[in-house]
């Protein structure tokens, strides 16, 4: 019997950039009023799988920078990461 959960190897399988430009492309499809009902749901439901994959590179990402970001006195301390102050900027 074999787990339909990815281990976290196999989630990162493939770069952030080539999942996101996967994923990029299934909207596109989807997005084509002549595509047929099963096919809309097979992309979906890949998209949603993507999605996750995603978002769990994304969070990953966002702890190493915490673990990384260090204080004057060369203590790692976590610090949260803000996307937001980055966009504003």
């Amino acid at each position: 019997m074999t787990n339909m959960t990815p281990s976290s190897k196999a989630g990162k399988s493939e770069s952030f950039e080539k999942n996101l430009e996967r994923l990029d492309a299934i909207v596109r499809q989807l997005e084509d009023a002549e595509l047929p009902l099963e096919r809309a749901l097979q992309l979906y439901e890949e998209g949603m799988k993507l999605s996750e994959i995603c978002h769990q590179q994304l969070e990953e990402a966002e702890g190493r920078i915490e673990i990384l970001m260090k204080r004057a006195g060369g203590k790692v301390v976590a610090e949260p990461f803000a996307p937001e102050e980055t966009e504003q900027a």
